[in-house]
């Protein structure tokens, strides 16, 4: 089907000032679905009260308001402007929020303004936590026991039903804001009333708290003719009980059967065609690691924070098709512009590994609380992309910038062993670091696993890692005496090879290698370079490699061929 051609002048509407979970990865969404609209000869018109952003430079749209994110100018503009539409699911919470106040306030209908894209009842469905709780009973999609929370009366069930911990979900905010896990009955009342005052419709979920289980998450697109795609699905590091956010996020998936896999795959698609969502969301689910038991936990129905990691680790752009999706365009009409010559409806192959750890704000507020939980504490984050999971993790903690470079941090050695495992059981920002000590110190995999609750298949990486420090440390003499010695002695040593081969393969830099081997940062490039040990490039093209790549990007690792 063909673009709609009597939409001719649509409004985007923007995420507004940089806050805790809505930053420049909408931003990035925005520029590409204007970008997108203005391809398929639509006039854009861009509100945003941001000035401090890519999408509102003037070549990005035909006219570009800088004003409040409110509903007067909002329709002030939309006065002046008569759009043909209206876009609010590139705009984050924010977005979301001001499209359904227009819509609620009758703006839209006044003024003839259709919403593109997720229609408002979609929207609606998924934000709302009793109807989005309805309909998943409905399609028998299995929810958490819960209680929908209007006023403090309400409490009433859920203190009587006897089951904690519980966590506190409010409706319409972002980054978990005003929500919290409660484990007693006056923790239960003080987080539920900072939420009702937080929610836009002064409502919070009550529901039980699935410590422990796995989180996944999976991006999905659907279109108008219900071709629905799975863009790709992502793994947290850290259990539930910590906002996806503040996760450490590994994709694709790393520790799930293919059974698990497809089961939550299939689950995700039934819930965007039950919502009607066109164009892209994140559904949110929590899996038992002892059994085939899951839950969903929630749905987005908008491009996400998730949305921005997901099109930069698949190549796959969610904004800029879920741009065309609105304006009519089908999957199979939508051209992949990596490859430019598969479609939208291909499902994106990755043969690679792609690591998000959050940035947070911890250095510059030193006496801030560092543990996390289900508000969003992270101001930002980096994604690193290896042929593993190992040198993925590595390149992303060096991206980090707060002066570590590998799994060592100032303060973990200094823990006594029961401070050691205060900080593995409670969650924080130290908590990798936390992990990687305890392995030093000899703990078993199976204890950090019963502290951490994080999966033994991560742990049993960690802890690979922490051997491999052990192995340069205990070939730190060998290192020394080779950085002393002439090219032939160099290019003869197997064991210096080996050791540099599997260091720079998991990796390790090489100034992480000298420090451990005693040596300089430049002894170590030196014999590397010597032993032709240098990194190879590869290409994110979104196909594995099965089509020729027109616009790849690329990343570096230590393997045999260059592409």
């Amino acid at each position: 089907m063909p673009k709609r051609v009597e939409i001719k002048k649509v409004m985007v509407i923007g995420s507004g000032p940089i806050v805790i979970g809505q930053a420049a990865e909408f931003d990035y969404a925005g520029t590409q679905a204007c970008r997108s609209l203005r391809e398929e000869g639509v006039e854009v018109v861009l509100v945003n009260s941001n000035p401090a952003t890519i999408m509102t430079d003037p070549e990005m749209a035909a006219r570009v308001y800088i004003e409040p994110l409110t509903v007067d100018f909002t329709a002030r503009i939309i006065e002046r402007e008569r759009p043909d539409g209206l876009l609010p699911t590139l705009g984050g919470q924010t977005g979301l929020n001001l499209a359904t106040e227009l819509a609620d306030a009758g703006i839209l209908d006044q003024y003839n303004v259709e919403m593109l894209g997720t229609p408002l009842r979609s929207i609606q469905m998924a934000e709302d936590r009793e109807e989005f709780r309805a309909l998943m009973r409905r399609i028998e999609e299995p929810v958490p026991e819960s209680w929908i929370v209007q006023k403090m009366e309400d409490l009433v069930a859920p203190l009587a039903a006897g089951i904690w911990p519980l966590i506190v979900r409010p409706a319409y905010t972002l980054g978990g804001t005003g929500g919290g896990i409660a484990e007693t009955p006056d923790e239960l009342r003080e987080i539920v009333a900072r939420g009702l005052k937080l929610s836009m419709r002064h409502q919070v979920m009550v529901e039980r708290c699935l410590l422990g289980w796995k989180e996944i998450e999976y991006e999905v697109m659907r279109d108008g003719n219900d071709t629905c795609i799975t863009v790709c699905n992502m793994e947290n590091l850290d259990p539930m009980g910590v906002h996806t956010g503040d996760s450490i996020v590994v994709a694709p998936s790393q520790t799930l059967s293919d059974k698990e896999y497809q089961m939550l795959r299939t689950a995700s698609l039934k819930i965007i065609r039950a919502l009607g969502i066109e164009g892209g969301c994140n559904v949110q689910l929590a899996l038992d690691p002892h059994s085939f038991q899951y839950y969903v936990i929630e749905v987005n129905p908008r491009v996400s924070r998730s949305s921005a990691l997901a099109s930069k680790a698949t190549g796959y752009p969610i904004a800029r098709v879920a741009a065309k999706i609105a304006i009519g365009l089908r999957l199979d009409e939508i051209q992949n512009a990596v490859t430019q010559k598969t479609l939208a409806c291909f499902e994106p192959a990755l043969d690679y590994v792609v690591v998000k750890i959050p940035r947070w704000p911890f250095d510059k507020f030193v006496s801030a609380d560092r543990s996390i939980g289900t508000q969003m504490k992270a101001t930002g984050e980096v994604m690193a992309i290896d042929r593993a999971f190992e040198p993925a993790l590595m390149k992303a903690i060096r991206s980090l910038e707060v002066g570590i470079y590998g799994l060592r941090d100032k303060s973990s050695h200094l823990l006594s062993d029961m401070q050691l495992e205060e900080k593995l059981a409670l969650p924080s920002d130290e908590r990798l670091f936390a992990i990687t000590e305890a392995f030093r110190r000899g703990m078993m995999v199976e204890e950090v696993a019963a502290l951490s609750h994080v999966d033994p298949w991560f742990l049993r990486k960690l802890e690979g890692l922490v051997q491999m420090e052990t192995r340069l440390k205990a070939h730190g003499r060998l290192l020394a005496s080779l950085s002393r010695a002439d090219e032939k002695a160099i290019s003869s040593d197997g064991i210096a090879r080996l050791l540099l081969e599997d260091a720079k393969r998991m990796g390790f830099s090489d100034a992480v290698i000298a420090d451990f081997a005693g040596v300089s940062e430049r002894a170590i490039r030196a014999i590397r370079r010597r032993l032709r040990l240098r990194p190879v490039y590869k290409m994110v093209d979104t196909c594995a490699a099965e089509f020729e790549a027109a616009t790849p990007y690329l990343y570096s690792c230590f393997e045999l061929e260059d592409e």
